[in-house]
């Protein structure tokens, strides 16, 4: 195995895997360590891969043939694609070890121990080819707000309390782990982690990543890390949320609790919420975001691929802009059309959008169903269509993305709805 003598364990995580032939197998989310009976260290036996569709499935260590910062690849044979199950004597180096508490012996073996927290296993090779836990890094804990404490490592013998029990965990590795992946993966590491580590590690997340990591959570998971934050701090990641994922959530909870929540959110922010959540469930007004790109006819192709830049903006609501008499915020006044972003690459800079429209998509109403839109889509090869009222105004879009996440099953996020037929193949 081309590694090196020594093996970092949480840095693996987000390490793409190929098989043999260059072909990429997954991602990898973690480490499993077996825990023994003897006095001998504990064993690395494989690691955890996330493949599509949110499955993990586990890699023994010895089909891993080479491993670097770059990329884990994997020698021949067939892949179980059983989904990981962890068993009573294991653990993993994420999930379970990361920010956990300890105390470090010193080397002398006096009196003077040392409190810290857990930031890395390493793991190292032995003479039976068997990759063992073999030293900790560790922070060591100040007890100070304004300084950090230095980062040093420790053998693993001179580490108390690293596989005692779960809850003398901290959060803020763990958080800088994940704060390398997008969204749709964060949300899929929280949801393997037990209810209560989850709940607090969501609780550390800035308002911001908070509100990107509900919106690709299940449901249930989203009420319930939802329905544990301080009111005030629920309405703050509420309004950080895209409107029409705000007004999905919402609809989870009881009428009282909503209210309260709608209340204490800006007024501004609370305003497009509070109208989505008047459209029937399964129409285009319930599956709309009230914010898509809308610019005035006068503005020039220059200022639109500006706008269509801004980093904030997902990849679907800025494949067009919709052109609508002024205000430009929903409900804005006469819809006249809307450019997509390849025709505003093909334009020269200066040229206005109101001579370059496209009006000969109809637009859809707030009542439209569902099953009309998804065909309509399908039938002109739309990612986003209009949507507008009896007055001809731009109420809102609706997105290729809003219409799959409304037409899958409702636990199509869950990390427990499996894919019927895996069951191995080679890789």
């Amino acid at each position: 195995m081309t590694m090196g003598t020594r093996v970092y364990l949480a840095r693996l995580a987000g390490l793409p895997v190929f098989d043999p032939n260059g072909d990429r197998v997954g991602r990898v989310r973690d480490a499993v360590v077996r825990l023994r009976t003897t006095n001998r260290p504990p064993q690395v036996v494989g690691l955890v891969a996330e493949m599509a569709l949110r499955r993990r499935i586990f890699l023994p260590i010895g089909r891993v043939t080479s491993m670097d910062a770059d990329a884990a690849v994997l020698g021949t044979g067939m892949l179980n694609l059983r989904r990981f199950e962890k068993r009573p004597n294991e653990l993993l180096v994420v999930e379970d070890l990361l920010d956990r508490r300890v105390t470090v012996v010193p080397e002398d073996g006096s009196e003077n121990r040392t409190p810290a927290t857990v930031v890395d296993i390493a793991m190292e090779q032995n003479r039976s080819n068997e990759w063992l836990v073999t030293r900790v890094g560790v922070r060591e804990l100040t007890g100070r707000l304004t300084r950090r404490g230095h980062v040093f490592q420790a053998d693993l013998d001179r580490v108390l309390n690293l596989f005692g029990p779960t809850d003398t965990q901290g959060t803020s590795n763990l958080i800088a782990l994940l704060e390398q992946m997008k969204p749709a993966d964060m949300a899929n590491a929280l949801q393997d982690l037990p209810d209560t580590r989850r709940n607090e590690v969501a609780a550390a997340l800035s308002d911001r990543q908070l509100a990107d990591v509900l919106e690709e959570l299940p449901e249930h998971d989203q009420v319930e890390i939802l329905v544990r934050l301080d009111r005030k701090r629920a309405a703050d990641v509420l309004e950080r949320m895209d409107p029409d994922d705000a007004a999905d959530l919402l609809g989870e909870l009881p009428k009282t609790e909503q209210a309260v929540l709608l209340d204490l959110m800006e007024p501004e922010e609370a305003a497009p919420v509070r109208q989505l959540m008047n459209y029937q469930p399964g129409t285009a007004g319930a599956v709309m975001t009230s914010e898509p790109v809308i610019m005035t006819p006068d503005a020039t192709v220059a200022e639109a691929l500006a706008r269509i830049r801004e980093p904030e903006l997902s990849a679907v609501v800025a494949a067009q802009v919709f052109v609508a008499r002024a205000p430009s915020a929903t409900p804005t006044g006469r819809y006249l059309g809307m450019v997509h972003f390849q025709r505003l690459l093909r334009e020269p800079p200066s040229s206005i959008l109101g001579g370059i429209v496209d009006n000969d998509i109809e637009p859809l109403r707030p009542a439209t169903p569902l099953g009309v839109i998804t065909k309509q889509m399908a039938t002109y090869d739309l990612v986003a269509m209009p949507v507008i009222d009896q007055t001809n105004r731009l109420v809102g879009a609706v997105t290729v993305d809003d219409v799959l996440d409304h037409s899958l099953p409702r636990d199509w996020r869950d990390k427990d709805t499996d894919v019927a037929g895996l069951d191995e193949v080679a890789p």
